[in-house]
């Protein structure tokens, strides 16, 4: 089996084959000219540290950029993304002087979440400003960017052990909008001992009830665990449902087991359908997990510093032995600009 994945002229490349993945490479030589960068060490702004527990991948090049190039150097440190005694509201404060400058930082720190799941939740929240920043808004970014000096090395760790099950966590926070009274939904996907896919996103209409956030959130994950279930099957990766699925809302787990609809439930459901219906063909099994082991909760709600620092191990968020950064992406068709 070989898998390729391609984005514009950069290509990775993998198999369990490696003289059919040099046959691959002949061919495509004489059909584009490309060269063979080996080892994959760098690709799309992503650094990739081999270590003997398996590969850690970090941001920390393109971070560090981020900061030199706001001269962030003398901020102090923060322990934690956002502050969680603050409250920011849509029309509070003086508008911020250079809204572009607010966007293009929202853009480059979103696109550190591809590493950095403890930053998903501040980069939502403060999303949500972006047509109209105020001072606060840049203040809470500014707060973002003092915790991110302090952790440029942090990066996800692909586990290299041979566990192909998955487990999944999902939590809400009703209501969390002050402004549209939404609720904010957040959930993680580990395959085996690595985090594979997490998401934090306030939910598009009212929950009338926690309850009801709670199983929207629910919702989201199993729509995402469909999709990676199939992605997997076609990977050749077998039997791995049905997909533990760890909710602290025994209401949510209730809805999606209970076969009879009424008041409560009727303008969800759309939702209770989806759900039910994947819970009754095997992909998920639903189970409660005490609040306190909801490592969701970290893309619901900032946290302060030492509850934010006691989760970042469990996702496996670490800072690796050392980085050796460089381009050396498994092939390419043109030689990396970041030489």
């Amino acid at each position: 089996m070989i898998f390729l994945g391609t984005y514009v002229d950069d290509i990775l490349l993998t198999g369990n084959d490696l003289l059919e993945m040099q046959s691959l490479k002949t061919y495509l030589h004489t059909v584009f000219k490309i060269k063979d960068l080996g080892e994959a060490y760098y690709f799309l702004g992503l650094e990739m540290l081999h270590i003997p527990q398996g590969i850690v991948l970090t941001q920390q090049k393109f971070a560090k950029e981020l900061l030199d190039d706001l001269d962030c150097q003398d901020l102090s440190p923060a322990v934690c993304p956002l502050n969680p005694a603050q409250r920011l509201a849509a029309d509070e404060g003086d508008l911020f002087d250079n809204p572009f400058l607010y966007r293009k930082l929202i853009g480059k720190l979103n696109f550190l979440t591809h590493t950095r799941p403890d930053l998903a939740f501040a980069v939502q929240h403060l999303s949500q400003f972006m047509q109209q920043p105020r001072v606060p808004h840049f203040q809470a970014l500014l707060h973002v960017l003092q915790y991110l000096q302090t952790t440029l090395d942090l990066g996800i760790l692909l586990n290299n052990q041979a566990d192909f099950s998955l487990v999944a966590y999902c939590d809400s926070d009703w209501a969390a909008c002050t402004h549209s009274r939404r609720s904010v939904s957040g959930y993680l996907v580990f395959f085996g001992h690595s985090l594979i896919s997490w998401k934090s996103k306030k939910q598009g209409i009212v929950s009338l009830s926690s309850a009801e956030a709670e199983y929207r959130s629910l919702r989201r994950l199993v729509a995402e665990l469909a999709w990676l279930s199939r992605l997997l099957h076609e990977l050749s990766v077998e039997d791995i449902t049905p997909i533990p699925v760890k909710c602290d809302s025994r209401a949510a787990i209730y809805i999606a087991k209970n076969p009879v609809y009424h008041e409560r439930t009727k303008h969800i459901e759309l939702d209770c359908h989806f759900v039910r219906e994947k819970l009754l063909a095997g992909l998920i099994s639903l189970s409660h997990i005490p609040t306190q082991h909801q490592l969701a909760y970290l893309l619901t709600k900032p946290l302060n510093g030492a509850s934010h620092r006691a989760i970042l191990p469990k996702l496996g968020v670490q800072r690796p032995p050392d980085l050796r950064g460089g381009c050396r992406n498994t092939f390419v068709n043109h030689h990396c600009s970041h030489h």
